[in-house]
């Protein structure tokens, strides 16, 4: 044996880990690597034999990184994660046309139009949102449309000759239509700035002042997602599964299945008749029978008993409980088919301790005087148990302390309470737990590039040439400048070093944050960190504070948004110069759309923003920001979580979450096949986020969907998971779009809501105490709670 070959198997060793060093299911010993099978792994299947007849797995066995190191061997020439090989094609033609006519006008179109609508309904409640899934969708038979009216001539234009029809509708147009969609389709987080400065503080600014602040706000995002591709889109542990249920969509779209294979439904008829359940379905929770959403039949029985309600309520209790019969509330933290189940049990894990467990001992026991409001609520109270009137402590846009003497405190539920506690832990042991486990990964990707990726989609994208760096960093500085003039020009309050900070807030949140979001589906959010920052550091500037929070926020959160977009880019093998200019491009015209058409609400829609308005333009996201504006930067966090103060003791959630993940690590490496390398603190922290508004049963029931689909069939029937399970989440959660889309627009918007319909089976829950908010402790009139004096 030569040199040459007793080092094969080192290398091969030495690949293999890195390929899984993100991975919990697979053990990795310090000098060689090592994977130990929790089942007996089935038949291989060469990759030649896959790609004439599947390009999925579905011989029924799970060929996980769970299993002997030989399968990784086997996979070379496919992910090797089952998630990966269930809903990205392996194989690509970069001579398939992709910078079309088609493309861009279908593009261009779905961006204008969504977002458009989707700000216009943004501001309304009930309120619709058009997702890219829909786009991904009716993109489809457009294309398909524009294939067989289009003429095929050739045009010459400057030297590059193009056509307007160039052949079939292809998959990697449908990508870009749809990514473009996803751009624009979560709106602009900085519109809600402009129209709360309208609202609360009488600052009616230019338009310019308005393009430049969502502009800047966009685009700083974007150039950051660019710039951490290394560390969050090429190492193939970057999985982004939620980027999975696209790509198995794209696959079945596009497929040349379409009839029935060895006895078993084509993933297209699949498909159908899935979206069509699920959207005819809707119709009944969504409008018929909405009891059937929160199916809180304890309450029904007990309508009065107030720890009944508390406990199993779904609307302002606990949610104890596992039955709904809405997907709508199932998904509500996003698909259970799509997040690894390991992740779901250590969101599920924190609900029980923090939320059925804890919680409940406080509240009884009357800790921040909880049991005078309910126990889960969104909202702020007085001492009189009334919704906290922020306006009344603010005088010309500042906060003045004599008003605030005296109001009355600010009182939150006790869910809310928590909820902040658990925001304070997933900050510190986000930074813990990306240093433990992550690091080495860190390290190695700081240095490398896409040539050294060993992952076949990695190698097939190296037919195109990559992004430079300096484009993303380009963007970046000029969207800096742009903040910079913004913020200096009009009168914000803002100063140009609190502007730094909250870029560097998200600057060093981002690839934590996004390597635990790409590993478990589950994001830690810094508008808490923030909105506390800034409220320490510019006391009493509301204006401020929303900017600051926008920067330091939203900067990160559109930076995973665009990252997520360039990983489905390279699993669909995209080229990556195409996928940027689509990007930047659909982001620069929604910023135009958006401004213009909130800049058309105000001037044509009579009382917009009123709570009372006829049409219900009420823009209740803006209320919230702008109540956040004044409690955050007005009150400030120094009179809710100093010492002495009634929430301090929730700060020592930060020592709490940065110490949790160290003894859990060394445990993990202690005993690598126990379950403690599938504890992840971060997650733990963070996974509940939504709660409140969100409840228990949001949770339970996401999990208990997770544990028959992702572990149960799964390790059932594997091959069925493999061909199936993307594509039914995406027709579940497409067919609810679609029938929440026909409900708005043809029962709820016409009539002003005449259409609706009240009978028993829509009004019971909202008859319950939990439904009414009722707390435990009602106060008589003129008599308040809590604190006797505050300062």
């Amino acid at each position: 044996m030569d040199v040459d070959e007793q080092q094969q198997p080192s290398s091969l060793h030495h690949r293999i880990a890195y390929q899984h060093l993100n991975d919990p299911n697979y053990v990795i010993d310090e000098h060689v690597v090592r994977a130990y099978p929790l089942q007996q792994a089935g038949p291989s299947t060469s990759f030649e034999t896959r790609s004439k007849t599947d390009k999925n797995s579905d011989d029924g066995a799970e060929t996980d990184s769970r299993f002997a190191m030989e399968y990784d061997i086997d996979f070379e020439d496919d992910s090797p994660y089952p998630e990966v090989r269930a809903a990205v094609a392996n194989t690509d033609d970069p001579t398939m046309p992709t910078n079309t006519f088609r493309m861009w006008f279908l593009g261009l179109i779905f961006t204008v139009l969504i977002a458009g609508l989707n700000q216009f309904f943004s501001m309304r409640y009930p309120s619709v949102q058009i997702t890219a899934l829909v786009a991904q969708l009716v993109a489809l038979p457009a294309g398909k449309l524009l294939e067989k009216v289009l003429p095929r001539a050739h045009i010459t234009t400057f030297g590059y000759t193009w056509s307007l029809n160039p052949g079939p509708f292809n998959i990697k147009e449908h990508t870009l239509i749809t990514v473009m969609a996803n751009v624009v389709a979560g709106g602009a987080y900085a519109t809600d700035i402009i129209a709360a400065q309208k609202i609360y503080y009488n600052q009616h600014w230019s338009a310019a002042y308005q393009l430049l602040l969502v502009i800047s706000t966009q685009m700083v995002g974007f150039s950051l997602a660019g710039v951490c591709r290394r560390f969050l889109v090429w190492p193939s542990s970057m999985i982004w599964p939620a980027t999975l249920v696209n790509t198995a969509l794209f696959n079945t779209l596009h497929s040349t299945y379409g009839r029935e294979e060895d006895g078993r439904t084509s993933r297209e008829r699949f498909f159908t008749i899935a979206f069509i359940a699920s959207a005819a379905w809707y119709f009944l929770p969504g409008y018929l029978f909405t009891a059937l959403s929160n199916f809180t039949w304890v309450c029904w029985i007990a309508p009065d008993n107030l720890v009944v309600n508390a406990l199993f309520g779904y609307q302002n209790g606990l949610g104890m409980g596992f039955v709904t019969f809405d997907w709508a509330m199932v998904a509500y933290n996003g698909s259970p088919l799509v997040t690894p189940f390991w992740a779901e049990l250590n969101v599920f894990g924190a609900l029980v301790v923090v939320y059925w467990i804890i919680a409940p001992i406080l509240y009884y026991n009357n800790v921040f005087f909880a049991k005078y409001m309910p126990i889960s609520h969104i909202g702020a109270f007085d001492n009189l148990g009334n919704d906290y009137n922020a306006t009344r402590v603010i005088t010309d846009g500042v906060f003045d302390p004599q008003l605030y003497k005296k109001y009355s405190p600010l009182y939150i539920s006790m869910t809310f309470a928590l909820s902040y506690g658990l925001s304070f832990g997933a900050l510190t042991s986000t930074v813990v737990h990306t240093w433990l486990w992550y690091r080495h990964d860190i390290a190695r990707q700081f240095r490398s590039s896409m040539k050294d990726e060993t992952d076949v989609h990695s190698r097939l994208m190296l037919a195109y040439p990559e992004v430079p760096h300096w484009w993303y960093v380009a963007l970046g500085l000029i969207a800096f400048a742009l903040g910079i003039v913004t913020i200096e020009v009009w009168d914000t309050k803002l100063p140009v070093w609190a502007y730094l900070v909250s870029l560097m807030i998200s600057i060093v949140y981002l690839v934590p944050v996004g390597m635990i979001q790409a590993i478990t589906n589950q994001q830690v959010g810094l508008n808490v960190i923030t909105e506390l920052i800034v409220g320490y550091m510019l006391p009493g500037r509301p204006v401020a504070m929303m900017i600051f929070k926008t920067f330091g926020y939203i900067t990160m959160t559109q930076a995973l948004a665009f990252v997520s977009d360039l990983k489905l880019g390279h699993y669909m093998k995209v080229p990556p110069r195409l996928m940027y200019l689509s990007q930047v491009i659909a982001s620069l015209v929604s910023c135009f759309v958006v401004v213009g058409v909130q800049a058309w609400m105000f001037e044509n829609i009579p009382d917009l923003c009123h709570k009372h308005q006829s049409n219900k333009f009420t823009c209740p996201g803006v209320r919230v920001f702008g109540t956040a504006s004044l409690i955050w930067g007005g009150i400030g966090p120094a009179r809710t979580f100093n010492p002495g103060q009634i929430y301090y003791p929730l700060t020592f959630c930060f020592l709490i979450g940065a110490i949790l993940p160290i003894p859990l690590y060394f445990l993990a490496r202690r005993y690598p096949h126990s379950w403690f390398k599938y504890v992840n603190v971060p997650v733990i922290f963070t996974g509940t986020g939504n709660m409140p508004p969100a409840t228990g049963i949001n949770y339970s029931s996401w999990v208990m969907v997770g544990f028959i689909f992702q572990y149960w069939i799964r390790r059932r029937n594997f091959g069925w998971w493999s061909r199936y399970n993307y594509i039914l989440s995406a027709a579940l959660d497409s067919g609810v779009a679609v029938a929440t889309i026909l409900i708005f627009f043809c029962l709820q918007f016409p009539q002003r809501g005449a259409l609706e319909l009240h009978w028993w089976g829509n009004d019971i829950s909202n008859r319950t105490a939990d439904g009414q908010g009722t707390p435990h402790i009602s106060l008589e009139s003129g008599k308040t709670f809590g604190y006797t004096t505050w300062n």
